[in-house]
């Protein structure tokens, strides 16, 4: 096994990735920053291992605040009333809009935390809404670990370990969407999981949404 040490966790040199790193330390829980950081170590290992280059293919300073800013709909200062997915990537855009980056780029960082859980179509988009859903799926689902450089899993969990953030993540979508069922519309990522891991809440279904269709009865 390569040997772990030689292994460089670096971030982008850029004073909006410190300052949206510190941000996400500050607000999220250290298994949910944690997670957050891992993301963006496996989406550029995945850039990478595709033959993708920061600066010539894609935007590392993008890639690395969409990452680490990618979940922050789970905390309490982003759980408004929309999907979390939605509302992180609303916070998001707060946050960078006060740290001066352009209305451009910005949509870019929305689309990618907007879509993180929506597999097939980021990576039909720019390379860094592509990068950074394949980078939170390699954390939270173990897919894709052979794109990965060998050792580089190993460090990165030595520095910044899991806590049980898959437990943890799927407790709080569930409480948050309990709470609020608008953050849970039939057919997205936070119903399926209410609807397979608390079925007792009683959120609405498709099922539920063509039996009251207005449409009922209408060949």
């Amino acid at each position: 096994m390569p040997d772990q040490s030689s292994i460089t966790l670096d971030i982008p040199d850029t004073e909006l990735c410190r300052e949206a790193w510190r941000y996400a330390q500050t607000i999220e829980a250290t298994a949910l920053a944690n997670h957050s950081i891992r993301a963006f170590y496996f989406a550029r290992a995945t850039g990478e291992a595709s033959g993708l280059k920061a600066g010539a293919d894609y935007d590392e300073e993008l890639l690395f605040v969409g990452s680490v800013l990618h979940d922050l709909g789970l905390t309490e200062e982003g759980n408004g009333a929309d999907r979390f997915e939605v509302d992180g990537a609303d916070l998001a855009v707060r946050f960078l809009r006060e740290h001066g980056m352009s209305s451009d780029r910005i949509e870019v960082v929305w689309d990618a935390i907007a879509l993180h859980t929506t597999p097939g179509i980021p990576n039909r988009k720019r390379p860094e809404i592509g990068l950074l859903q394949a980078g939170t799926f390699i954390d939270v689902f173990g897919q894709r670990t052979d794109e990965l450089a060998p050792g580089l899993a190993e460090a990165v969990h030595a520095v910044y370990p899991r806590l049980g953030i898959e437990q943890a993540i799927a407790e709080t979508i569930i409480d948050q969407a309990v709470a609020r069922p608008s953050k849970a519309v039939p057919g997205t990522f936070p119903a399926d999981l209410v609807h397979r891991m608390r079925p007792s809440a009683g959120l609405p279904s498709w099922d539920d949404m063509f039996a009251t269709s207005a449409w009922q009865g209408i060949a």
